[in-house]
């Protein structure tokens, strides 16, 4: 039976919230306003530019700083980034088992044709869900459930790797098995937004047994 792998990106295929927390730092700092991971961790991790910004610069104009903002993330992320632990392995074992994969995430399409670049990983995927170019973005399932259609596959042949609570909640809600990478949220966190299982990466020694589990769960 055919299975698919739905991979965020920001925080799932890369470590990039150094990059995220540093980017929005100098905005903070520009402007003479208080900053810590924790607002990160509290007000943008996961959230869509058209909410973080109106938000957190309130008056400004939010389409220029959240472009700004993402040029200058990208000039932080250099060719030759390493994906997270274990990824392209994964996707090589896709390819060998005959799996789909495709990205589903919440970046600009600008952002996620560029962090595919820089980690190496960008010839592995034909199918890329921008939220943004969805009717809804996460955490509604919506940007999931496109992946699928596109791919040609059913919810229960899924399995979807996210990083945070929104995303989760997306993966979750679509009908893929959801898996949490921790590589920002703690797993009760991530578990609380819907993920059925959490690693820390993807040479974790957990993910084997996964995979197998959902192999004889799609198969049955």
């Amino acid at each position: 039976m055919t299975k698919a792998l739905l991979f965020d990106l920001d925080g799932t295929l890369l470590v990039s919230d150094p990059l995220h927390i540093a980017v929005f730092g100098e905005f903070f700092a520009e402007r003479g306003l208080p900053y810590s991971e924790e607002i990160y961790h509290r007000k943008i991790h996961g959230a869509h530019n058209a909410e973080i910004f109106p938000q957190l610069f309130p008056g400004e104009d939010a389409q220029a700083l959240a472009a700004e903002k993402e040029a200058r993330f990208r000039a932080r992320l250099s060719p030759g980034t390493p994906p997270m632990p274990g990824a392209k392995e994964l996707l090589d074992r896709a390819a060998r088992e005959g799996w789909a994969v495709a990205v589903v995430t919440n970046a600009p399409h600008d952002n996620a044709e560029h962090m595919l670049r820089a980690i190496g990983l960008d010839a592995y995927f034909d199918v890329l869900v921008i939220g943004d170019e969805c009717a809804r973005g996460k955490p509604d399932p919506e940007p999931y459930l496109e992946a699928m259609r596109r791919l040609g596959v059913r919810p229960q042949e899924c399995i979807a790797f996210e990083d945070s609570q929104s995303g989760m909640r997306a993966a979750s809600r679509s009908g893929a098995f959801a898996i949490g990478i921790c590589s920002g949220l703690a797993p009760d966190r991530l578990r609380e937004a819907g993920a059925k299982a959490t690693i820390t990466d993807f040479r974790d020694d957990a993910l084997p047994g996964l995979l197998a589990r959902i192999e004889g769960e799609t198969t049955s």
